[in-house]
């Protein structure tokens, strides 16, 4: 296994303890939490057009991977319905097909001429945006329902000494993005209900009595149901794009005690495995395009993808120039934050520059630290930086300061415990080369080469085979786990 894979199973087992200590504490988060409301929403994305989708309306399977339950068809039509036909560019607008778990169609559109691969890249982009109105708009939501019922704000003291009122009560969470086979991302998230301390108000404690699970997820649905806005203008489209969640919205309570529909085990486990997860559902896969890779992988004439691709870098263009260079009058003007060219006494060196750039850093640092009379910076220009991964920047596992620990402290811990793991317990004041402290100096005498590798074939393909059945073991228990919580709620197309 390469270094590569070694990092991205680590990656998986710290996000599972990362999350699960979020929901019932341990590695430095108070176990109280366990009692804190807690709920599993899912937030997905609109409709961008019709795509080809396998819909079971009932699961009977044991195993949802290897789902071989009957689906029903793709986009069926009665006769008489209107939409029954061709699409504007004489597709079938209909499926009648009952695709299987990896039929390769699954995500491809209907029509590629009817899709809006535009608006879909420009949802991906604002996504995170998006959530986090959302997250804020369930705030508010509580706050309100706090004041309605009688709980007063909490007065804390800010860094700089000022006393402030807040609500007493606000959300903490874990998040992953997923990718759907389409292309467009979607949000599992795990919201946990804080209180707020007034002496301390970093500590987390319990909301106040009266707060429940059904309230959180009333706050949530009111949220997802009222945050909506629309981005810059674009020239392409100057009145902007809609930025809304779709229509599938799935809250689901956690249950603490292991025998509830969403256990904290299952939904850990479900949102680790999204930790390094990437756009491979698409069937794309890439490292950062620019100017010179881009034709391998972008077509507006291409597939689905290549489309997606396409969309983002003819919308991330340079849209700040009002009219091109080749028609804009001359100015012989010096431009401004120059000067006429001097040449530096200390270097020689002749430049425009009001302190010259390699003799006086401090001075030019000041300088470029200065505000440009430059126009606006183009939002949409980000489109092309993440072109390889459809329009969205943001990060696939992402929490609240609050929520649990750090990835940092993980790796830290295990430093030190692998320090520790080998000391010695009959001498525990011998000194060991891995405890040294900073003023220790360890003379070793003489150092011998002992070998690289395996000494037979027969050890190396013991060592390699063992490791292999200990991996495949984790992730077969980590996905079981992940699986048997039901990504997709009755009725909704696993490939929407």
């Amino acid at each position: 296994m390469d270094s590569y894979g070694r990092y991205e199973d680590l990656l998986h087992r710290d996000a599972y303890q990362l999350l699960r200590a979020g929901l019932v504490g341990g590695k430095g988060v108070p176990e109280s939490v366990s009692r804190h409301p807690a709920v599993f929403p899912t937030f997905t994305a609109p409709s961008f057009g019709p795509v080809h989708v396998r819909v079971v309306r009932k699961h009977t399977c044991a195993n949802r991977k290897r789902c071989d339950c009957r689906p029903d068809p793709c986009h069926a039509r009665r006769a008489d319905d209107p939409s029954v036909g061709l699409c504007p560019h004489r597709r079938p607008s209909v499926c009648w097909a009952r695709h299987e778990p990896g039929d390769q169609v699954l995500g491809q559109p209907l029509c590629l001429d009817c899709y809006d691969h535009d608006y879909q890249v420009v949802w991906n982009l604002f996504s995170g945006e998006l959530w986090h109105r959302t997250k804020q708009a369930a705030e508010r939501h509580l706050a309100k329902l706090a004041r309605r019922r009688g709980i007063s704000r909490v007065e804390i003291v800010t860094a700089m000494g000022n006393i402030r009122k807040v609500a007493p009560v606000r959300l903490s969470h874990g998040k992953a993005a997923e990718f759907q086979a389409r292309g467009a991302v979607h949000f599992h998230a795990l919201v946990r209900l804080d209180g707020v301390d007034p002496t301390d108000p970093t500590t987390v404690v319990p909301p106040p009595a009266g707060f429940s699970v059904a309230d959180l997820e009333d706050a949530l649905r009111a949220a997802v149901a009222q945050v909506a806005f629309t981005t810059p203008a674009h020239p392409d489209r100057p009145e902007g794009w809609p930025i809304a969640w779709g229509e599938q919205v799935d809250i689901r309570p956690i249950s603490l005690n292991g025998r509830g529909e969403v256990t904290d085990s299952m939904v850990a486990g479900y949102l680790a495995k999204y930790a390094t997860k990437s756009t491979e559902v698409t069937g794309h896969r890439s490292v950062r395009l620019d100017a010179d890779s881009i034709g391998d992988y972008a077509d507006p004439d291409g597939d689905h993808t290549a489309r997606l691709i396409d969309a983002c870098w003819q919308l991330g263009r340079p849209t700040s120039t009002p009219i091109p260079l080749s028609q804009r009058p001359r100015d012989h003007q010096p431009t401004p934050g120059f000067v006429q060219r001097w040449e530096c006494p200390d270097c020689g060196i002749h430049t425009r520059y009001p302190a010259c750039p390699v003799c006086i850093a401090a001075r030019q640092a000041s300088l470029d630290a200065q505000p440009a009379s430059r126009p606006p910076a183009n939002p949409y220009a980000r489109l092309r930086r993440w072109a390889h991964m459809l329009g969205f920047g943001g990060h696939f596992l992402t929490k609240a300061r609050r929520y649990s620990v750090t990835f940092q402290l993980l790796r830290d811990s295990r430093v030190t415990f692998r320090r520790h793991e080998d000391q010695v317990d009959e001498h525990p004041g011998s000194l060991r080369a891995d405890h040294l402290d900073d003023d220790t100096t360890l003379i070793v005498g003489t150092l011998t080469f002992a070998g690289v590798g395996w000494h037979t074939l027969g050890d190396a393909l013991l060592a390699n085979t063992a490791a292999a059945l200990a991996r495949e073991r984790r992730t077969t228990g980590r996905e079981e786990l992940a699986h048997e919580l039901s990504a997709t709620p009755a009725g909704t197309p696993a490939a929407a």
